[in-house]
């Protein structure tokens, strides 16, 4: 179906359009492969409009290499507070050290060697080496899968084996191997601004010609995906304790969301728990002990939606009378009540916070 396609005049459409409508975007004027890579990173999971200001924080924050290599865990995680998916600040920082000690702190410049830091996949291979390097390897992002499953009217689903290797074959077959970074970019910006998910603009498409979808009036229909894992429900109960004008933290050490962050005492329940049911539980026990000077309000219920968990979590203040003694275990530290915001934590922690 594919070979009657016109790849190299898709390619120039896409270009053509790019020129008059690329977004001024603070790492397009770059050739730096460490900007382009951080860029790339915070991009995965958000919209560029969020992503703006972090970029520029993060790059501020650590200007190169070095500066995240040697940088805490902390700090790293700090500057990505708000971004989600945290799992990408610490490989980003893992990454960073690798190039100090594989690479002498020089990033890399084969695609074998870049995909071999800690958390490129193929995207961020593929746009670092085209981008930096000029070199022609296509990116395939969710903006890339859904301008090609509609031009080609794709109909393997896009998550699946079969799927993924068609897009692929695709996306590599119409790159232009002379401008694989002004290609790449295109084909990016047009799927993010033009060819949305819901509301495509087919109307303005410069590739209407080429498009089966469009021809058929059937572009919101592509691209075809298996259906999407189930989401689980969770339910918290955190404890802000105050007590002598201090509260306590814990970082989060489990190889589940939110690692390596910071957050209030925590009980998690299999369901929805009152306050009298959490007091009966070993871990409410282990927290607080027999103690019944301590004074607990609830403050909020936050609804806190992940890509595939929601969390329903309830928020209690601890008071503490100063003339009693109180202590937690070594896991939990000890601060002054003003000083939480230092500390890197979650989205929903902060939402409390925020109220609070």
């Amino acid at each position: 179906m594919t070979e009657s396609f016109d790849f190299f005049m898709i390619s120039k459409t896409l270009q053509r359009w790019y020129e008059q409508n690329k977004r001024d975007l603070p790492w397009r004027e770059t050739k730096d492969p460490y900007a382009i890579w951080i860029s790339e990173v915070i991009l995965q999971q958000t919209r560029v409009n969020q992503g703006y200001d972090y970029y520029l924080r993060f790059i501020r924050r650590f200007p190169n290499v070095k500066a995240l290599a040697k940088a805490s865990e902390d700090d790293v995680l700090k500057q990505w507070q708000g971004l989600g998916y945290y799992s990408r600040a610490r490989n980003l920082h893992a990454a960073a050290k690798q190039i100090e000690k594989i690479f002498h702190g020089e990033f890399p410049k084969k695609y074998a060697d870049v995909r071999s830091l800690k958390g490129i996949g193929e995207y961020t291979a593929a746009a670092i080496m085209s981008i930096a390097y000029h070199a022609p390897f296509a990116v395939i992002d969710g903006n890339v899968l859904r301008v090609i499953s509609r031009l080609f009217m794709i109909e393997e689903p896009v998550n699946s084996v079969q799927g993924k290797k068609k897009i692929e074959e695709i996306a590599q077959a119409i790159l232009d191997p002379q401008h694989p970074d002004i290609h790449n970019q295109a084909i990016m910006d047009f799927g993010a601004t033009l060819c949305k998910p819901k509301q495509p603009k087919c109307t303005e498409c410069p590739l209407q010609v080429y498009c089966l979808a469009f021809a058929r009036n059937v572009a919101l229909e592509y691209p075809v995906k298996n259906k999407s894992t189930k989401t689980t429900t969770r339910y918290f109960h955190y404890f802000h304790i105050i007590h002598r004008n201090h509260t306590y933290l814990c970082k989060r050490e489990a190889n589940d969301i939110w690692k390596s962050l910071y957050e209030f005492p925590l009980i998690e329940t299999s369901k929805p728990a009152t306050f009298l049911e959490l007091q009966n539980t070993a871990s409410f026990i282990r927290l607080f002990g027999a103690n019944r000077h301590i004074l607990f309000t609830q403050q909020s219920q936050i609804k806190h939606i992940l890509s595939h968990q929601t969390i329903y979590a309830d928020f209690y203040k601890a008071e503490i009378p100063d003339s009693e003694n109180f202590s937690l275990p070594d896991k939990f530290q000890k601060i002054r009540d003003e000083y939480i915001l230092d500390f890197p934590v979650s989205r929903l922690i902060h939402k409390y916070l925020e109220k609070f």
